[in-house]
């Protein structure tokens, strides 16, 4: 990992500037310029006449509020104009834009983009559910996408598949450590900003940090997402009343709390059902109804440590009263041949000699797990598989009840699929693959160190899960392999070994444009600057902000900043940098309380250029 490198000032000023230039300093931009949507599209919650559109503007000097325009299409030129609209967007929500887009038609793939400041976004691509009779749906399915533990092959491999519907993420979408917290130490992958994300502003850098990565935006403007959030958008095994490393010092939990969920809503195409609620069921005509719950935040009371005689409790809970009451009338008023249901951890039981191994799944919980096999027996819900993240290893699970037959495998509830994580490493269980399935012969697969995702194939005769891995995480990398796969029958509650993973052909709607549309440029838009400042976290502030830009080119760059009058306040030379994002702290703790103007320029073969951007210290 490259050193910080830390330049002095040549002024009297008490400012500092700390440089860092290893964040993926030689990111590949897919067009000369995306300014000023530097974080691409995004879609999520396809409802079967709405969906969520999403995306960030990058403003420059003197822009604190503006307008941003939005429309919707059937074809990749835009030219089919069905929705359109236009919203206003400002620092109190870090100039995202999210629009819930209605009146549309069920089971079509539309394409969108924005405009600002007269320039296009990038188009994306989403599509809306189907009603009615359906007989087949594919779903990609993952969790745990750990910057500093490798490069998003799984992610590119996905954007450049056409033979899905749409994204399920089961959380730990970001990470809130600080640099080389939790880390393989990979040049190029390292957390901005570098101190662990406690704050809102640490938690907005921190999610605009990950959306600038190639592979998760391009599979952004490519699916709708549905996700939901784990532990690490807040803090590592987050529970509702605190977190293992929220720690004496770091302020109090409910506002860490607060500042995630803000930053959350802000960042994701999620629809925003108030209450920072997030459980919520979408129904994919009559075939499926997934439910995406909530068994990390809204109502889990604190883990109890492995052994504790609370583990069998009643009174403790994973999901909390209202979600239960919630759970139980949309699944006992289900219709659908399968019930799919997307959450954080591990289901079924793993045990060794009787005694539970992570206390954070539902094991800790069993008063609430049996709750739920109770409702899936006594109102016999139909086809129930329980899509399941966080642990960042494989298993392909039966959920068993006490009468469970190993050899006939009756006495299983449900099905369970866990899916391993993008990029984050690490196993909880200490022990063999072989110990685990003899102790727990309700597991039928499990794989400890492989990571990618799931694609789930859902048809009226049985669901099937191929467990794709990639080869690589190191670099960028388009090796991967299947695993396995394995499936469950309709009507049946147990899992076989599938001999084959499930084939589709090809959506028939294509991909969108790699590239913005530029009117009269042939679709690309010209460069307007060598540099682009991203944004400024916090701004205001009262001492401390980190900068986030773009260098389209390589090139010697220098900072200056200036009064309001013009006055120049302060000047410093960084040198040659190469393209790419970069990030720079500012230690504003010298300087009177006003309004400033911060001008990055860099010097090209072409000549100069320039970026600026109001900064508040109070």
């Amino acid at each position: 990992m490259k050193s910080l490198l830390i330049a002095l000032l040549t002024t009297c000023c008490a400012i500092c500037l700390v440089l860092k230039i290893d964040a993926q300093n030689e990111r590949s931009f897919p067009c000369a310029d995306l300014y000023p949507f530097y974080h691409g599209v995004a879609s999520g919650d396809p409802l079967d006449d709405r969906v969520i559109i999403w995306t960030r503007v990058s403003p420059n000097e003197g822009q604190t509020e503006f307008d941003v325009a939005w429309r919707m299409a059937l074809d990749t030129g835009m030219t089919n104009i069905v929705a359109s609209g236009s919203l206003t967007t400002n620092g109190d929500i870090d100039y995202t834009v999210k629009i819930d887009v209605e009146g549309l038609e069920s089971g079509t793939w539309y394409y969108y983009d924005f405009k600002a400041f007269g320039l296009y976004s990038l188009r994306g691509r989403t599509r809306t559910l189907p009603t009615g009779p359906v007989n087949r749906a594919r779903f990609a399915v993952m969790s745990c996408s750990n910057y500093e533990h490798g490069y998003f092959n799984a992610y590119k491999l996905l954007a450049h598949r056409n033979d899905f519907d749409a994204v399920i993420h089961l959380g730990d979408y970001i990470y809130e450590y600080e640099l080389g917290g939790f880390s393989a130490f990979i040049d190029g992958r390292q957390n901005v900003p570098v101190n662990e994300v406690i704050d809102l502003e640490d938690y907005r850098l921190r999610h605009s940090h990950y959306k600038l990565d190639d592979d998760l935006r391009l599979l952004h403007q490519n699916y709708p997402f549905i996700t939901v959030w784990d532990d690490h958008e807040f803090a590592n095994n987050a529970w509702t009343g605190g977190a293992n490393n929220h720690n004496p010092g770091e302020g109090e939990w409910s506002d860490r709390k607060n500042n995630g969920w803000q930053a959350y809503f802000e960042w994701m195409p999620v629809r925003d059902l108030g209450d920072n609620i997030i459980r919520r069921t979408i129904d994919w005509g009559d075939l499926a109804k997934l439910y995406m719950l909530d068994t990390r935040i809204e109502g889990r009371d604190e883990q109890v440590a492995v052994g504790s005689d609370e583990i069998m409790s009643t009174s403790r809970t994973l999901l909390g009263q209202d979600q239960k009451d919630w759970l139980l009338d949309e699944m006992v008023n289900s219709t659908a041949q399968w019930n799919l249901f997307g959450q954080q951890v591990m289901m079924a039981p793993v045990t060794v000699f009787g005694l539970e191994v992570n206390t954070d799944q539902w094991d800790g919980y069993q008063g609430d797990r049996n709750w739920f096999y109770s409702v899936l027996q006594g109102f016999e819900i139909s086809n129930p598989v329980i899509l399941t993240g966080d642990i960042h290893t494989s298993w392909a699970n039966n959920l068993p009840l006490s009468d469970y037959n190993e050899n006939t495998q009756t006495g299983s509830v449900g099905v369970e699929y866990v899916v391993t994580s993008i990029t984050s490493q690490g196993s909880p269980i200490d022990m063999g693959v072989s110990l685990i399935q003899i102790l727990n012969p309700h597991v039928q697969y499990v794989d400890l160190t492989a990571h990618g995702y799931v694609m789930l194939d859902v048809t009226e005769s049985r669901v099937q899960g191929d467990y794709y891995y990639v080869e690589n995480l190191n670099e960028p990398d388009w090796g991967q392999y299947v695993g396995a796969s394995y499936a469950v029958d309709d009507g049946d509650h147990f899992l076989y070994h599938a001999a084959n993973p499930s084939f589709a052909l090809d959506n028939l709607a294509p991909f969108p444009p790699l590239c913005p549309f530029a009117e009269g440029a042939n679709n690309i838009k010209p460069l307007s600057s060598e540099v682009s400042i991203l944004g400024v976290y916090p701004n205001p502030t009262t001492d401390k902000a980190v900068m986030q830009y773009s260098l389209f080119k390589s090139g010697d760059v220098t900072y200056n900043l200036y009064g309001l009058d013009g006055g120049l306040v302060t000047h410093m030379t960084q040198g040659n940098l190469p393209r790419g994002l970069h990030y720079i702290s500012l230690d504003l703790s010298g300087l009177v309380p006003a309004v400033y103007i911060l001008e990055l320029q860099v010097k090209t073969e072409g000549g100069f250029s320039s970026s600026k951007v109001r900064l508040v210290k109070r």
